[in-house]
């Protein structure tokens, strides 16, 4: 345990075996999700050869790329961030880049965008672009990632939901009508103040006790209404339905290791390709900065500067996230943001991912099992995370308007567009803009101005795509 203690500096960050230990549960279980949602994704859309891809053959390369790399992460990098398929990427995968490629050779240009990144972390230009973004606008993508995650956990738990029309785009309620009556949005609420009031009191693992409380709960009502799923009738749960049927053990299929194809350049031609690639990267890139710019400060590991232990090191490992989900056909793995979940539990080293991956693994075998937990339930640690995470707002001084506009905007984005590079991108825009109107221009770093640049062609890549023939 000593030797344990020292790899990991756990002591040193004022932790505990048994908070790394429950930090990385608490994380797999907010993440446990990813293992259904993933394949829905992915497996929904033919690409241009008309093939799709088998539902259970990608549920078992997500377990197994997300175990594999938070583990890797937790060992080299040493910090409590899980890694799993991007949800990002994997939607514009299925929307827009199999429209006009095949899946391996989609998964060829992840691999490349991957890359990519792993050479910029090499070189230290990533680190470079890190070092570039002013202190208000790291404190400004914390809590806009806060902000995000608690949007999506009550968007997960049914809370808050389009209306269908211009104004207002959203109501409460699963339809946006205004009224919280489906039961596993109330198995939700019922979660959120059991979990929130033994937050406020400080009860150690509040988060975790509320999560295993609302499971229970939402078995027994399962097991008493038999709801079912939303998609078979209306007031169901979201994905997963808290039952166990059948044997809990199932034999993962990994075939889709390897079926990776680099022939897209030839297919679509060496510009459509290389924006593919830009767009994959710019998201990945900017996604993976944030988050673990607000994961780290959430954790109390970042100094003033906002760099953390191993940053170095966790750039890298990130880059290779991608790579190595491109080449199982999981799409990109990346931090998630719900490790944050874990963090409010009191994970601070490596040894909580080596917990959140190794269940991450298991997973492959027992699928059935980790489908017990639904979505509304997990959705409940993701508002209260999302509720620490804001809090930093604090430390901005709002009395500059030149930082007061780009740091709301970069808050305000994040969730209304559902993207974290989006709100890194319009907060970086508007900071080289208002800053240089103000007569600060020497304060910004030509880093940043290219990064801006890079974020106007990235807004614009659906105008440019148009241009060279790239279909949408």
């Amino acid at each position: 345990m000593t030797a344990l203690d020292r790899f990991f500096e756990i002591s040193a960050r004022g932790s505990t075996v048994a908070a790394e230990l429950r930090g990385g549960a608490v994380t797999f279980i907010a993440m446990a999700y990813i293992i259904v949602l993933n394949p829905i994704i992915l497996s929904s859309t033919a690409d241009i050869a008309g093939h799709k891809l088998a539902f259970s053959q990608v549920s078992a390369v997500t377990s197994l790329a997300a175990g594999a790399m938070t583990i890797l992460f937790g060992v080299v990098a040493r910090l409590p961030f899980a890694f799993a398929a991007g949800l990002g990427i994997n939607s514009f995968l299925a929307s827009s880049v199999v429209g006009v490629l095949t899946w391996p050779e989609a998964m060829g240009l992840v691999v490349i965008e991957g890359l990519i990144i792993v050479a910029m972390a090499v070189t230290g230009l990533r680190r470079m672009i890190f070092d570039a973004v002013p202190m208000p606008l790291k404190l400004a993508i914390t809590a806009g990632i806060g902000l995000f995650i608690m949007f999506i956990g009550l968007v997960n738990a049914g809370f808050v939901a389009s209306t269908g029309h211009p104004s207002p785009p959203l109501g409460l309620g699963a339809g946006g009508t205004g009224s919280v009556r489906a039961i596993p949005t109330l198995v939700f609420v019922f979660t959120l103040l059991v979990s929130g009031v033994l937050v406020a009191r400080k009860v150690r693992g509040g988060i975790l006790i509320g999560l295993i409380s609302g499971t229970v709960l939402a078995a027994i009502i399962e097991a008493i209404w038999h709801l079912g799923s939303a998609t078979e009738k209306p007031g169901g749960w979201s994905l997963s339905v808290p039952t166990l049927s059948g044997s809990p053990i199932a034999v993962p299929n990994l075939s889709l290791i390897g079926h990776v194809d680099f022939g897209s350049f030839g297919r679509i031609g060496a510009i459509a390709a290389l924006m593919l690639v830009f767009t994959l990267l710019f998201t990945n890139f900017f996604d993976a900065m944030g988050t673990m710019t607000g994961l780290s400060r959430q954790a109390g590991l970042a100094d003033e500067h906002g760099n953390f232990p191993r940053l170095q090191s966790a750039l890298v490992i990130e880059g290779t996230g991608a790579v190595v989900g491109g080449a199982v056909s999981a799409s990109s793995n990346t931090v998630f943001v719900e490790s944050g979940t874990g963090i409010g539990e009191g994970a601070r080293t490596g040894l909580a991912s080596l917990v959140t991956g190794g269940l991450f693994l298991a997973a492959m075998f027992l699928t059935p099992l980790t489908e017990i937990v639904p979505t509304e339930v997990a959705a409940a640690a993701l508002v209260i995370v999302g509720t620490l995470m804001v809090s930093v707002l604090r430390e901005i001084d709002f009395s500059d308007f030149s930082v007061a506009l780009p740091v709301v905007l970069t808050v305000a984005v994040m969730p209304l567009s559902y993207s974290i590079a989006n709100g890194i991108g319009v907060g970086f825009i508007a900071w080289a803009v208002l800053r240089a109107a103000s007569g600060r221009i020497k304060e910004i770093s030509p880093l940043l101005w290219i990064v801006a640049a890079g974020f106007l062609l990235f807004f614009a890549r659906g105008w440019i795509d148009s241009m060279i023939g790239v279909a949408r």
